[in-house]
């Protein structure tokens, strides 16, 4: 897979190089010529110095051949602009927005942005588990607020343990991602049996969660 990324700080250096070492094409975009020098030196991918709003630095990054644009700079607004070029001039498959402000994060989803990340969002909504002891978290919701990635803790008395998860009917377009249970974490599949204490990531539609909770938890 072919990814384009614009801004090369901390968060683009990482994330270029977890990409890169799972063997996609990386091309990096930075507006600092002194950072991109020195990415360019760590990383061995096309590092470029240039302002990522402007289409023709993008297109020299290789945008026209890119499934994916990830922009993550520091400033929301060059983030924005450069997704929406990435969906609206080049038909690039999928943007990913870095919402450095949570206030801009609506607005990054009306306008398109098929995954705005909003790091203080999700940090929060784990600080706030983690006091609450709650039994239910939204992590993170995308595609214009219509899907919604959760995580459930299933108490001892949950009406699912000891459940395959082929016996359970789940609510519509959901689907779970990912158990962890203990230091381990386990792919679902159709045989998987659900234990007490399994902490579940599952991918639903935004309005899902009643069903969820009362399906897996027992409770509204």
């Amino acid at each position: 897979m072919r990814v384009v990324i614009i801004g090369a700080g901390k968060v683009g250096y990482f994330l270029a190089k977890r990409l890169k070492k799972s063997k996609h094409a990386v091309s990096i975009i930075d507006k600092d010529h002194v950072l991109c020098q020195e990415v360019a030196r760590e990383l061995d991918a096309l590092v470029i110095n240039g302002d990522g709003c402007d289409p023709r630095i993008l297109e020299e990054a290789g945008i026209t051949q890119a499934e994916v644009v990830a922009a993550v700079t520091g400033d929301d607004e060059d983030n924005l602009i450069i997704c929406q070029l990435a969906k609206e001039r080049f038909s690039v498959r999928r943007s990913v927005g870095r919402v450095n402000n949570p206030d801009n994060e609506h607005t990054f989803s009306e306008l398109g942005i098929d995954v705005p990340v909003d790091a203080t969002k999700i940090i929060a909504k784990i600080i706030e588990e983690e006091v609450s002891f709650s039994d239910f978290v939204n992590l993170m919701s995308f595609k214009r607020g219509k899907l919604a990635i959760v995580r459930l803790d299933l108490p001892s008395d949950s009406p699912v343990i000891n459940k395959k998860i082929q016996e359970i009917e789940l609510p519509q377009n959901t689907v779970l991602v990912s158990i962890v249970r203990g230091e381990e974490v386990i792919v679902p599949k159709g045989d998987t049996v659900l234990k007490s204490a399994d902490d579940i990531i599952a991918l639903t539609f935004v309005g899902n969660e009643p069903q969820i909770l009362n399906l897996l938890v027992g409770k509204i």
